[in-house]
C-alpha cells in the first residue's frame, strides 16, 4: 500500500424525486435501523485506509445532523452541495484542498448505494495504488443491449464485449481530479460522473470489476432489494 492518503467524499443534496417519499431517498430508514446514507458511511468509515470524510448536502438540509456519523473522528467537514453532482463535488474538493496533497486519493460514492461491500472499497484502492490516474468500480453488461431511435423502435444490437456499468465509488488522485472538474465546470461540460469529467480532460480510467449488489437507490423497488443484499452481509 502506498503513503498516500485516501480520502471519502459522499455527494448527498439531491432529492430523489422518483423515491415517491417526502424525504430525500438517503434519509430513508432501512430495515437494519440504519438509514441509506448511515449505512453507506459507516461501511466506508470501518475501512482503515480511509483517511476522512467530507459529505456535501443541500443548503436546505436538517436531516443529517441526525446522522449517528455526523461527529464521526473521519468526518473533516460538512460542505455545501450544488446544483449538479459536479458541484457537490467540487465544494468537498475546496475544503479538500487544505488538507490533501496533490497525490493523495479521493474516493466519491453516492450515498444512495448503501450496499458497497468492504471487500469490493479495498479491492478498488489495492488495484488502483500505482495508477497516476485512477479508476472506478463497474459491472460488465451482460445481457443483450439495443439501441432504439426517439421513438423507441429498436435500430440495432449493441456489441457488449467493452461495455460496463458505471458505479461508485470512483477514485482519483486529488489533483487530478480537482483540475479534471474545474475544466468540466469551466467548459459547460455536462459530468455526470466524475469518469466522465476525466475523460473530458482526454485521461483514462481503469475500471474494476465489483459486486452487482453495489446498486444505487432510484425507486421504492430498490430499497427492497437493498434489503435483501445487506441482509446476506457487506464483507
Amino acid at each position: 500500500m502506498s503513503a498516500d492518503k485516501c480520502y471519502l467524499i459522499i455527494p448527498a443534496s439531491g432529492i430523489g424525486s422518483r423515491m415517491n417519499s417526502i424525504i430525500p431517498k438517503q434519509y430513508i430508514a432501512l430495515d437494519n435501523g440504519l438509514t441509506v446514507i448511515d449505512q453507506t458511511l459507516k461501511t466506508f468509515l470501518e475501512v482503515d485506509s480511509i483517511n476522512g470524510c467530507i459529505v456535501a448536502i443541500s443548503n436546505n438540509d436538517s436531516e443529517f445532523k441526525s446522522s449517528l456519523f455526523c461527529r464521526h473522528p473521519k468526518m473533516l467537514a460538512i460542505a455545501t452541495g450544488g446544483k449538479e453532482r459536479i458541484h457537490s463535488v467540487m465544494s468537498s474538493l475546496e475544503k479538500l484542498k487544505f488538507i490533501a496533497n496533490e497525490s493523495d486519493w479521493v474516493l466519491v460514492h453516492d450515498a444512495v448505494r448503501p450496499c458497497i461491500k468492504t471487500s469490493d472499497i479495498e479491492k478498488l484502492i489495492y488495484e488502483l495504488k500505482n495508477n497516476d490516474t485512477g479508476g472506478l468500480l463497474g459491472i460488465r453488461i451482460t445481457d443483450t443491449v439495443k439501441q432504439t431511435n426517439n421513438v423507441n423502435f429498436v435500430e440495432k444490437t449493441i456489441d457488449r464485449s467493452n461495455l460496463w456499468q458505471a458505479c461508485t465509488p470512483q477514485m482519483y488522485r486529488f489533483g487530478v481530479l480537482f483540475k479534471a472538474l474545474s475544466k468540466a465546470i469551466k467548459d459547460n461540460f455536462n459530468a455526470t460522473d466524475e469518469a466522465s469529467a476525466i475523460e473530458h480532460s482526454s485521461l483514462k480510467s481503469q475500471m474494476v470489476q465489483c459486486s452487482k449488489s453495489n446498486i444505487k437507490i432510484t425507486t421504492p423497488e430498490d430499497i427492497e432489494l437493498a434489503n435483501y443484499y445487506l441482509k446476506q452481509g457487506l464483507d
